[in-house]
């Protein structure tokens, strides 16, 4: 049986997206609804998955199909592909199944030559149009299939006003546009080494399979890679029957959203352009006009345009980006998708339409991107330091963002591998730039509105930008942004508003933004479903308040080693490190036990109800002491420019045997962790003290604590067993029987040790939980070393799709994923009520989390920044994985 690769729109509908591309789908979805939707039909991505199987060749089928379906077009067009008469024009566009804005081709006005050109010109009476079609057909033609640099065609373009003496598109005449046709051919002869196609059909084949390449373009490549977007998609092409809205006043195009993507207010928001083609708005070549001022100039279309949004919008229960042309005050709809939206406006539009009986809450969670909820701490600029506005254009997407200016998006990435801040300033941006995007604080364009290039993707990605500020001359050339008579320069300080649209010179300072109403209500829904408990990575009383205050339910990991790098503490903490003897380490330690137990008291206190997780200390003590390169160079410079007394040199002699003496091949496999407390018990035994005169404080005040000793590195049960019954010692000699038997501590260990994993049925019958350390569970059980693996080769693991995600990142499920598993069902197997949980930085991941919630975990522990994100991402994964059983329970959670 034929493989079947093209679907007229009157054959698709929404939940053929897989085949159909969301663009095709949709279309098609729109057709039946009957709405006014300009006829075409969709090639697969079953054609385009062939097209690269054969090596990169139209099936024959294929070519068949969609010349059958161009027939049929005629015939409801009542036009004719490459006639003279009655030309039939259509689009060529990508369909992706996964929203990519910007990121791939699209070809309009094919079907024009030089012979069809004049028939256009007869049969609309408009020979200023029909070569302005011509001419962006050539351009795009040579562009996007030819693949000659746009800048070749841009050039010639500016150079052809600037002799005319004319700014816009429309003010070039008939003749100037057949001039720069010829200009154009001569280009594409030049550089593709062949001439523009005159024969329709050959457009048609060529058009297609440029789309199809497109999928693998670099910015395609790069934009799938930030988005997770798998590669074996594919896209689909959609052929459409063109309409026009450069035929004069009466037409135009425009962009249009339900709602406002940067604040979700329920109001149309979008743009248009009088007498021009979609492109011009997308591309922010010309600066548009508000959305609302077409309910003056066009009142019907308008009406019509709003009906269609609202009915769209309810459809598909989503904010919805429409396409739309207008064509001698007629609409016509060419696209509609569920519209890109920072993450501010995701959860207001996704409360609202709870709230507004469209959805019910566990829908509302899954429209949220968990990995956006970050953008809702958006700072905010300390309003009082702002002195010197340069400029203000349109606020594009919210936050602050601070950094020295760059022009060009290459330097923008090469300063960010500096460590430098960086402002991206470009007249406006194009699907080229996205590396420059991704490495920027902030975007800023003089050209261009807020459904530009520029304003989509960093809405998208949560970057502050300010757009369309026409006020600022931006010289790639000089390198320079002129406002007024102040003159910025490469490399200069300014910051964004992406708020207000402000932007300002030097660096202003930031606040914090706080807990808004919709996020507030959206955690609420999460808590009410999802099953996983969210914990706070916290080592100090100021990480667990905010923690708190973010809604933690726990401490799940406070790292002791972090408590000693203050000033106060680190000479002391050498002081232990570089002791000789037993008696003078303990001295030290005397002088660290009020310090700890300060340290636990508060914690305890700011956690009062809850389980504080405190793990012993874990690095090498080398990581305590000077470096040995440095102390070389201070003896050497001691010894021969006379620096410093003879016991003073002595001094650093010792601390240099010291250090030798604490060196470590492999410092990561070495005397770390329970190993380092089984050499030096006294140490340990200091922090338990601390702990347990730090839970007897809290308990004469009445405070319910709940500490949780962890021991770390553990890979032998023996281990374990040890120091438990030190802990369990030590709690007992400070607390008493009855403060001991009333305290409800837990004693457990950190599962980092793949042997630990192993042996976990052992293991857990001296622990009391499992937290699984993923961040050195993955480094040992893959063999990588994090710090040289993401500085030599994961980048080229990942270019090569060797690996589906950094393994630090994303858990590895298949080989981590499985030693976890195994863990819990070993030590679920002699204690069925283990606690176990999560507290690698895979703990504020949300496919991480998603895993964590299928594998059975009691909960999952993340940086305090990140619990918003992890509860939400709890929920979602909970939703998703939902036995049928549950339904009905969750569907009676619809306000």
């Amino acid at each position: 049986m034929t493989q079947k690769y093209v679907y007229s729109f009157a054959e698709g509908g929404a939940d053929m997206r897989t085949l159909l591309g969301g663009k095709g789908a949709n279309l098609a979805e729109m057709t039946r609804a009957h709405l006014p939707v300009p006829p075409g039909f969709t090639i697969t991505t079953e054609a385009c998955h062939t097209y690269f199987r054969i090596g990169s060749r139209m099936p024959v089928e294929l070519e068949q199909q969609y010349t059958a379906a161009l027939n049929r077009l005629e015939q409801q067009t009542e036009q004719t592909f490459g006639s003279e008469d009655k030309p039939l024009l259509v689009s060529v566009r990508s369909g992706s199944v996964t929203s990519m804005p910007g990121m791939m081709d699209t070809i309009l006005n094919l079907g024009l030559n030089d012979a069809t050109v004049r028939g256009l010109a007869k049969l609309t009476g408009n020979d200023r149009f029909a070569y302005d079609c011509y001419r962006r057909l050539v351009q795009m033609f040579g562009s996007v299939v030819l693949g000659i640099d746009g800048s070749e065609f841009e050039t010639r373009l500016h150079r052809l006003k600037s002799r005319l003496n004319v700014e816009q598109d429309s003010d070039v005449t008939a003749e100037g546009w057949q001039s720069l046709i010829e200009d154009f051919k001569d280009c594409i002869g030049r550089r593709a080494g062949r001439e523009f196609p005159q024969n329709v059909c050959d457009q048609l084949r060529m058009a297609v399979e440029a789309v199809f390449k497109s999928w693998h373009n670099p910015r395609a490549r790069v934009y799938r890679k930030l988005n997770r977007i798998p590669d074996s998609q594919g896209t689909a092409v959609n052929v459409q029957s063109m309409v026009f809205g450069n035929m004069g006043e009466d037409c135009g195009t425009g962009v249009l959203f339900t709602r406002n993507p940067a604040t979700g207010e329920d109001m149309l928001f979008g743009e248009y352009l009088i007498n021009a083609q979609g492109e011009d708005v997308v591309a922010g070549i010309r600066t548009p006009l508000p959305i609302e001022t077409l309910k003056h100039s066009m009142p019907v279309v308008f009406e019509q345009l709003a009906a269609a949004a609202k009915q769209l919008e309810r459809h598909y229960k989503d904010m919805q980006d429409i396409e739309f042309t207008v064509q001698n005050n007629r609409l016509y709809l060419l696209q509609t998708r569920g519209g890109k939206r920072n993450a501010q406006a995701a959860l207001k539009i996704a409360v609202d339409l709870v709230k507004e009986n469209v959805l019910a809450k566990q829908e509302a969670l899954m429209r949220i991107e968990a990995a956006h909820l970050d953008q809702l701490l958006h700072r905010g600029l300390k309003e009082e330091a702002v002195k010197s506005v340069l400029a203000t254009g349109l606020a594009a997407s919210p936050g602050a963002a601070v950094g020295q200016i760059v022009f060009h998006p290459d330097k923008a990435v090469e300063w960010r591998k500096q460590g430098k801040r960086v402002i991206l300033a470009r007249p406006e941006t194009t699907p080229e730039d996205i590396q420059g995007l991704i490495a920027a604080e902030g975007i800023l364009t003089s050209r261009g509105g807020l459904t530009s290039h520029a304003a989509v993707v960093a809405r998208g990605m949560g970057k502050p930008c300010v757009c369309g500020c026409e006020s600022l001359r931006i010289s790639l050339e000089d390198q320079t942004m002129t406002a007024g008579d102040a003159v910025i320069r490469e490399g200069d300080w300014v910051t964004l508003d992406g708020a207000t649209g402000r932007v300002i010179a030097g660096e202003i300072p930031v606040s914090e933004a706080v807990m808004t109403e919709e996020l507030s209500q959206m955690l609420a829904w999460a808590d009410e479903l999802r099953t996983l408990k969210v914990y706070a990575n916290a080592d100090n009383p100021q990480d667990a308040e905010t923690a708190r205050r973010f809604g933690a339910q726990g401490i799940g990991l406070c790292r002791t080693e972090h408590m000693f790098f203050s000033p106060q503490r680190l000479p002391i903490v050498r002081e232990m490190i570089l002791a000789e003897s037993r008696e003078a380490r303990q001295a030290s330690l005397a002088k660290l036990l009020p310090m700890q137990e300060a340290d636990f008291r508060d914690m305890l206190a700011v956690m009062e109800g809850l389980p504080v997780t405190i793990r012993l200390l874990d690095p090498p003590l080398h990581e305590f002491l000077p470096n040995l390169e440095e102390l070389q160079q201070k003896l050497v410079r001691m010894t021969y420019e006379q620096e410093g007394t003879g016991d003073e040199q002595a001094e650093v002699k010792r601390m240099i045997r010291q250090v030798r003496s604490l060196h470590e091949a492999n410092p990561m496999l070495g005397q770390r962790g329970c190993r380092l407390g089984i050499v030096y018990p006294e140490i340990y035994d200091m922090q338990v003290e601390a702990v347990f005169r730090a839970v007897s404080a809290c308990m004469d005040k009445g405070i319910d604590v709940q500490p949780e000793i962890m021991i770390p590195l553990v890979g032998h049960a023996s281990e374990l067993k040890l120091l438990r019954e030190m802990v369990d010692r030590i709690a007992e000699q400070v607390l008493g029987k009855d403060k001991s038997r009333d305290c409800r501590y837990k004693v457990g260990t950190m599962i980092e040790v793949p042997r630990a994993a192993l042996t976990a049925h052992q293991i857990a019958v001296h622990s009391d939980f499992f937290s699984f350390g993923t961040n050195d569970l993955t480094q040992m059980t893959l063999g990588y070393s994090r710090d040289d693996a993401e500085n030599k080769f994961m980048a080229h693991y990942m270019d090569r799709e060797l690996l589906p995600n950094n393994p630090f990142q994303v858990l590895d499920t298949e080989g981590v994923g499985r030693l976890i598993d195994m863990a819990v069902s070993q030590g679920r197997a002699v204690k069925s009520k283990l606690k176990t949980g999560v507290c690698g930085e895979h703990g504020g991941d949300p496919e991480s989390i998603a895993f964590c919630h299928g594998a059975g975990l009691d909960y999952i522990s993340c940086s305090p920044y990140r619990i918003p994100l992890a509860r939400i991402a709890a929920a979602q994964a909970a939703v998703q994985q939902q036995p049928a059983e549950q339904e009905e329970q969750t569907a009676a959670l619809v306000v």
